[in-house]
């Protein structure tokens, strides 16, 4: 067996408000395909839904898009299958099979908030999104493959600033 190693890279966008955390959502969105994973991180209120939603809605996604902390899952049948995973409530790592965590990161889209749990059971492909701030001060911090790097740098001129 080979191993694939991933080019990575580090990208700073400063998020005036919600809307430009949707704008990350949608432009993220289109970059990823079946195996594919982001980690969503932060604090409560940080945005971490408000990104996923976007990325749900601009992959097709219909109808309300609640946050999966009661459900710890939500499952999207779409042209690409999105397990979205809300880990907050997780005590152990032996919870995320019962899940379907392992399956989800072989055959969909994966997006997962509050990672920290799952974190040794996912590839080194994973996209990190840290959202931080407050106001028109947040930032998010984007760490993974160059592949998405590159492309998300281009949303410094359409209203995220990179930095």
């Amino acid at each position: 067996m080979t191993q694939q190693v991933t080019q990575t890279g580090t990208l700073t966008l400063r998020l005036g408000d919600e809307g430009h955390t949707r704008a990350l959502g949608r432009a993220l969105a289109p970059l990823l395909g079946a195996g594919d994973v982001v980690a969503l991180e932060g604090g409560l209120g940080a945005g971490k839904t408000t990104l996923a939603r976007a990325i749900l809605e601009t992959l097709g996604a219909k109808g309300p898009i609640a946050s999966p902390t009661f459900t710890l899952v939500q499952t999207w049948a779409l042209a690409v299958p999105v397990w979205h995973f809300d880990l907050y409530r997780l005590k152990n790592a032996r919870e995320l099979a019962e899940l379907g965590l392992e399956e989800a990161l072989d055959t969909a889209i994966t997006l997962i908030e509050w990672p920290g749990i799952a974190r040794d059971l996912l590839p080194p492909s994973t996209l990190f999104v840290v959202l931080a701030g407050e106001g028109d001060a947040r930032h998010a911090i984007i760490t993974g493959p160059q592949r998405f790097i590159e492309k998300l740098g281009v949303l410094a001129g359409r209203g995220a600033h990179a930095s």
